[in-house]
């Protein structure tokens, strides 16, 4: 137990996003297929998996808001989180043979939309909360780095469950159930942190948060830090600093904000339905329009291959950042990634499995760069308004919106027109984040904290404000 209580931050965050990881968002290409083979259309399909997509797009704007703003123990609304989270997304188990059941499926996502959209925004809040804005970067590549381990643990006992116990797949799904009481024992875990600091306010008595204390995974560091009552949801000190908080409108439209997020959301866009239609093409049906026996081993190997793909970007992207790279070469790479992607498919749709899988490094490589550099981006472009996480929740929203269209509209095209016409709609679409951001977006890396709290931005009244700065 000793061990336990003196777990050294930067581990605690490891083990949660492993955990999350392995919950991710409740394995609905899995899902996806699942409902095919059981007799559901591809529209259907479509339509549910989107269903969660826009429950999410409304909700994570306010989503980060709640959590930038709350009074109560972040760490509660996480376990809450992924409670729900994994409870809404085991209801499958539940539905029958046939094209049935559309209600319940329809009912858990919009409960695992809602609750899904205050995973990321915890993990990030308590992380630079605990952390602070120096070494927020260090920990967040770390968390995710084991959220895509977790993901390819996630994917082999699925695709090792679905194939063992074929034809009877669905059991697959209990692996979300576990992943989410793990995580919410491992949250118990964590640090509070600082909660002005999580939100993005930096004042005198936190500026120091994290410089000498981050760790390593296997050091005995402890945050010096007051501790609060995790099982009664009150924050340790009070985050009321509503004064010297930037306005909505001033973060919102800041052109480096409208450019992430018209960005992500059209490579999203593109990119959320490819590997479905990816699965679709590798899995195949039997004669009597059963699903194969490999399918959910093949769509379990695209998804590790994929993840150990994007575990390697996210440990390659730390390295270059750490030396002064920068966010946008790394960005503008991850985003190139994704025509070549949709070219090679189309190309190989015919020349078998293993053609087909190794296209999953190039979505490795993609979603790498964008899921490492997405935090970052938003933390140098709102650090010291107090608008992190509800920044986060509308970038994040911006790319659900982008996720959802996909899969609505790429099932649909896939119906109607095969799936070329799908994978052809996802490489035109590609080019569109390219081109934004290469023109759109200037370099942030060492923007963090120097010009948002402009005179039009912050209330000079505030205490917290001192000859231009936040103090």
């Amino acid at each position: 137990m000793s061990f336990f209580k003196d777990m050294p931050p930067k581990l605690a965050f490891a083990i949660v996003s492993f955990f999350l990881g392995e919950l991710g968002d409740g394995l609905n290409i899995f899902q996806g297929i699942y409902l095919v083979a059981i007799g559901w259309n591809e529209g259907s399909v479509g339509i549910a998996l989107s269903t969660m997509g826009f429950t999410a797009l409304i909700v994570q704007t306010f989503a980060g808001d709640v959590i930038d703003k709350t009074s109560f123990d972040r760490r509660s609304f996480l376990s809450i989180a992924s409670v729900a989270t994994a409870i809404s997304a085991s209801a499958i188990l539940f539905v029958r043979e046939g094209n049935n059941d559309h209600i319940l499926i329809f009912a858990t996502k919009i409960i695992e939309g809602i609750s899904s959209s205050f995973i990321g925004p915890c993990v990030a809040a308590l992380t630079l909360a605990t952390f602070g804005p120096n070494k927020f970067d260090e920990v967040m590549a770390s968390n995710i780095l084991w959220g895509h381990i977790g993901s390819i643990a996630s994917a082999v006992l699925a695709g090792l469950a679905g194939y063992l116990l074929y034809p009877n797949i669905k059991y697959c799904f209990l692996v979300i159930g576990f992943s989410a009481l793990m995580a919410v024992g491992g949250i118990t875990l964590l640090p509070e942190g600082d909660p002005l600091l999580g939100r993005g306010l930096q004042r005198s008595d936190n500026k120091k948060v994290g410089d000498t204390h981050v760790g390593e995974l296997g050091g005995n560091d402890k945050m010096d830090e007051p501790k609060s009552n995790y099982f009664s949801m009150e924050h340790s000190s009070s985050p009321n600093a509503e004064v010297g908080v930037s306005s909505y409108r001033s973060v919102f439209f800041d052109k480096k904000t409208l450019v992430l997020c018209l960005t992500g959301f059209f490579f999203h866009f593109a990119n959320a339905n490819v590997l479905l239609v990816l699965g679709e093409l590798m899995g195949g049906d039997n004669d009597n329009g059963s699903v194969k026996r490999n399918a959910i081993p093949l769509i379990a190997g695209a998804i590790v291959l994929a993840q150990f793909t994007m575990s390697g970007a996210t440990y390659f992207g730390d390295l270059t950042t750490k030396n002064g790279l920068g966010r946008k070469p790394l960005f503008v790479a991850g985003l190139l990634t994704l025509p070549v992607r949709c070219a090679l498919i189309i190309f190989w749709k015919d020349a078998g499995d293993a053609y087909l899988l190794s296209t999953q490094i190039l979505d490795g490589l993609g979603g790498g760069f964008f899921g490492l550099l997405h935090p970052y981006l938003v933390a140098d472009i709102t650090f010291g308004t107090g608008r992190f996480n509800v920044v986060m929740g509308l970038t994040a929203s911006c790319f659900g919106l982008g996720a959802t269209l996909s899969n609505l509209i790429g099932q649909m095209i896939v119906e109607h027109m095969g799936h070329v016409a799908s994978l052809t709609g996802s490489l035109v679409l590609s080019v569109v984040p390219v081109v934004l951001f290469s023109l759109g977006m200037p370099e942030t890396y060492g923007l963090r904290g120097k010009d948002c709290n402009s005179s039009d931005t912050v209330d000079k009244g505030s205490n917290l404000y001192n000859g231009g700065q936040l103090v």
